[in-house]
């Protein structure tokens, strides 16, 4: 069994592990489906929710439906989210506090975001956080996102760190996948929706009921172990 040192970073995901944002999310794609002429569910497109449009939208539209009109049904999703979605985002309880809580530990605090750059300065400062965030990433840093291990791997460059050295937490499957990949543990949370099961299967080797509950039990924890 491979043995750890106490981590110097934790790479937080934002929506569904530090934002409630999951079901807004899941609500713009599925309108943007119905309006370029896709007929899937709320649950569908809920399911799909954690990876960033290069991966969720293949699940739903063929290669040639994808050349055909993806670029501008991914526009139109965008702007919605924006407009009717966005202002409705909050942060999960005790987000600030988890937070400042990991930097006294002495970790760096990274994002791993699936979202689009814009949307994740938006994110930090609604979950009132931008201060205590060392680096970003986003969508628009990578090639492939998650559940392709890119920008964990972009984050681990920027922190100049090994895999090992790092804790990942995220609400998906997606995320443990990724961060798995790059070699990196991954502490999952259930506010995303996801169950335990699910989060364990994908490898998160510690799960908890959301951020608050992290914080309770931060010393028992991957962050702090």
């Amino acid at each position: 069994m491979e043995d750890f040192e106490v981590p110097s970073a934790a790479i937080f995901d934002l929506d569904g592990t530090l934002l409630d944002s999951v079901d807004l999310h899941a609500m713009a794609w599925q309108e943007a489906m119905l309006k370029f002429g896709h007929d899937v569910s709320f649950e569908q497109a809920r399911s799909q929710i954690g990876k960033g449009g290069d991966k969720l939208i293949p699940v739903f539209l063929s290669a040639d439906e994808q050349r055909d009109h993806g670029k501008e049904l991914e526009e139109w999703r965008g702007k919605r989210f924006k407009s009717e979605y966005l202002p409705l985002v909050r942060p999960f309880s005790a987000v600030p506090n988890l937070l400042r809580r990991v930097r006294e530990a002495g970790l760096q605090i990274a994002i791993a975001s699936s979202a689009k750059k814009d949307e994740v300065d938006e994110y930090l400062d609604i979950a009132r956080v931008v201060d205590l965030v060392d680096i970003t990433t986003s969508s628009d840093d990578v090639d492939e996102s998650k559940p392709a291990p890119d920008i964990f791997n972009v984050v681990l460059k920027k922190l100049k760190i090994d895999g090992a050295d790092a804790v990942a937490i995220g609400d998906t499957p997606y995320d443990a996948e990724a961060a798995g990949k790059a070699g990196v543990r991954t502490v999952g949370v259930l506010c995303g929706g996801f169950t335990e099961h699910e989060l364990r299967k994908a490898g998160c080797a510690e799960v908890y009921p959301g951020p608050a509950a992290l914080l309770a039990r931060f010393e028992r924890s991957l962050l702090c172990n």
